[in-house]
């Protein structure tokens, strides 16, 4: 996680203007360490994601409240093919589900495993929505964390998780 947000920060403190950092699953992990070192991170959205106080884990927030269906192996986490519609995408066309189910790419559980830093949703604006029928990520954990982040608008969203792959359309614009 740490490797990953010192790219993702990289990124950050070399784009011009304000920056709100988005995450997604385990990306909220690391859009947390990002934005407590930039000084242009001025906003976190957290969606069906981790938000980890210092010290916790993905794994350890997953495991700590019922409701997750998600399991891994000795080295990494993925979700058997069959299973990923049901389990990653049931909100989504199943020709599309099995498409994704090809192409996912395993995490490893080291990543998960990571304590995480001090994190910037204790300074930093931010906002939480879930779906409360996530499989992977408990909508207990999700909600737990959400009253974490005593500033935070949660908006628990009567959906399993959706998960798209957004592009970017059009020119990029600073927020004022």
């Amino acid at each position: 996680m740490h490797a990953d947000a010192e790219i993702v920060a990289g990124v950050t403190k070399a784009t011009a203007g304000l920056v709100v950092l988005l995450g997604h699953s385990y990306d909220g992990s690391v859009i947390s360490e990002v934005a407590e070192g930039a000084a242009n991170g001025k906003g976190l959205v957290y969606v069906a994601a981790f938000a980890p106080e210092a010290g916790e884990t993905a794994l350890g927030l997953t495991g700590r409240f019922p409701g997750s269906t998600l399991s891994g192996g000795a080295n990494d986490f993925g979700i058997q093919q069959k299973l990923f519609p049901a389990q990653f995408a049931a909100d989504v066309p199943a020709a599309q589900a099995r498409l994704m189910a090809a192409g996912q790419l395993p995490v490893m559980d080291a990543v998960l495993s990571e304590p995480s830093a001090q994190p910037a949703w204790k300074h930093v604006p931010s906002w939480f929505v879930y779906g409360d029928a996530d499989r992977n990520i408990p909508p207990a954990a999700m909600h737990f964390m959400a009253q974490l982040i005593e500033r935070a608008d949660a908006v628990p969203h009567p959906a399993q998780r959706r998960v798209n792959r957004p592009r970017l359309a059009g020119p990029q614009r600073e927020i004022p």
